[in-house]
């Protein structure tokens, strides 16, 4: 925590440990529950390695979100530490209970916290924190930090393709009767995040035309404007690089000198997709 307003984020945000130390910005993980194991996500135990294991040998795996007493401790934590208010951006409520969990332990902390709800998950969240934290290190208010990371967690695309619907239909992210559409048909499905939930973007017959049509529709997605774009995958690290360097090439003029972030997805969002899973994140600058 640096100044008089905190940052709190939750660890699908993806924030590289060492990017959320230098920012100031506190991660509360959720949980990885491996078989009767129960870990928290970014611990030895909650790998995207070990989770792609366990799913691939069809070992039960679930989340759960942190306790709001685990929030409140972070939100004390950070009055302690000098903090007058907190912003608290978390991944989409209508795919977890985080933001809930933050929403209870506002209401019983010694200082204001804001509860944002991204209405993303992943990177997309991660960007929306980084906003707010520009906003913050410019001398911004909290009202100003929530504002800019809620316009570019809004103005930002997360789209990915799935192996298989079976993993999302286990965790609840969409109904049976997709999966078993999509796993009768032999349809590749192509997804994106849309108000907060999974939504079915184009179906396409084969792996080779639905990761031909992610490349794509992230290239459509940033337009002309100035973006970042990042590849996460869930055991797939050859396609990832791949698609990271071709949208690399493609996207240079919108990069303006910048990486395509590749890497593997959260554990937490690694068990809902399953091994194979490919995902791009396009996120404009200018909101």
């Amino acid at each position: 925590m640096s100044g008089p307003v905190a940052i709190v984020t939750d660890s699908t945000a993806t924030l590289p440990p060492e990017v959320a130390a230098e920012r100031g910005i506190v991660v509360v993980p959720l949980q990885v529950v491996i078989g009767a194991q129960v870990h928290d996500e970014g611990s030895d135990g909650a790998t995207p390695e070990l989770v792609a294991a366990a799913l691939k040998e069809w070992t039960p795996v679930s989340t759960s979100r942190p306790t709001p007493a685990a929030l409140l401790e972070a939100y004390e934590a950070a009055a302690a530490a000098g903090a007058r208010e907190v912003v608290s951006i978390h991944l989409s409520g209508e795919m977890s209970g985080t933001f809930e969990s933050a929403q209870l332990a506002a209401r019983d902390a010694s200082i204001p916290v804001h509860p944002l709800d991204s209405r993303q998950v992943g990177v997309a969240t991660g960007y929306a924190v980084l906003a707010a934290a520009d906003v913050l290190d410019a001398g911004g208010s909290a009202e100003e930090a929530l504002a800019a990371a809620s316009a570019r967690a809004a103005g930002s695309s997360s789209l990915f393709y799935v192996d298989t619907l079976e993993y999302l239909r286990r965790g609840g992210r969409i109904g049976a009767a997709a999966a078993l559409f999509g796993g009768a048909l032999a349809v590749k499905p192509l997804l994106e995040i849309r108000d907060g939930k999974v939504a079915t973007l184009e179906k396409v017959r084969t792996a080779a035309r639905a990761l031909a049509r992610l490349e794509e529709l992230a290239v459509a997605k940033a337009g002309e404007q100035p973006v970042d774009v990042c590849v996460a995958h869930l055991a797939s690290p050859d396609r990832a690089g791949e698609l990271a360097a071709r949208l690399t090439t493609r996207l240079a003029a919108n990069l303006e000198g910048r990486d395509v972030w590749c890497g593997e997805l959260g554990a937490v969002l690694g068990a809902h997709v399953g091994p194979g899973m490919l995902a791009v994140c396009v996120a404009p600058r200018s909101c």
